[in-house]
């Protein structure tokens, strides 16, 4: 793994403060930037090895602590956790908006086009903050639940989409993975959806989810390929 610069900033959102962690490669080259989305636990260490190995494929990643500090270990409490999330999305939104504005204006990232990539949860306000922001220039949504749009919804898309699921993954049912890949075609979106059949939810966490190493192993350099093509300079 490349040497990585690590820092912490904080991000001013209407009047409240949100913490951030920024990971990168050590060096001044303008590198284009990426927001990370937790999962339901916080920022706990899958989140932040993720993030570094994002880092070290050549991208400024910034982790926004959506849960302010707040950590959890157990499902129970990640479960009151996440339902106090959802029931302010609109804010968190904004959070991941003001996130992406504070890599925009990073001198050490270029292009000024930000990507959005999260897990569980995350990919719901991944998906939500793609709909909703015109400056993601592409999202990876993984394993996203609670995603349910109407065509409206995904007729306002812009941004390229990777999304990913696990085909054994129960909180997502088949019809909602094909209801959702049925409107991004219908809609004629620049987006695929990748299904692994083996893999179930959080397939990438082998210490909260199912892991599956031989889905996740050629899933993350698929999702890398997708941010580095919409990303780059042109």
């Amino acid at each position: 793994m490349a040497v990585l610069h690590r820092e912490s900033i904080d991000i001013q959102v209407n009047g409240s403060r949100v913490t951030a962690l920024i990971m990168r490669p050590e060096g001044h080259e303008p590198l284009p930037g990426v927001v990370q989305i937790q999962e339901w636990w916080g920022i706990e260490p899958h989140v932040v090895d993720m993030a570094q190995r994002l880092a070290s494929e050549g991208f400024v990643v910034l982790v926004p602590d959506l849960y302010h500090g707040k950590v959890v270990t157990e499902p129970d409490e990640a479960g009151k956790s996440v339902m106090m999330l959802h029931g302010n999305l609109e804010h968190a939104v904004k959070e991941i908006g003001a996130a992406i504005d504070a890599l925009k204006a990073r001198p050490d990232v270029e292009p000024k086009q930000v990507g959005v990539m999260g897990y569980c949860v995350g990919g719901l306000l991944t998906w939500l903050t793609a709909l909703r922001n015109d400056n993601v220039a592409a999202a990876v949504p993984w394993y996203a639940g609670g995603f349910d749009p109407t065509p409206q919804d995904i007729s306002g898309l812009q941004a390229p989409v990777l999304a990913i699921f696990g085909g054994k993954d129960q909180s997502i049912p088949a019809a909602q993975r094909e209801k959702i890949e049925g409107l991004l075609k219908e809609a004629g979106k620049n987006a695929q959806v990748l299904v692994y059949p083996e893999a179930g939810h959080a397939f990438m966490n082998p210490d909260h989810g199912m892991g599956h190493e031989a889905s996740a192993q050629d899933a993350w350099p698929k999702a890398v390929a997708f941010l580095k093509q919409h990303l780059s300079k042109q």
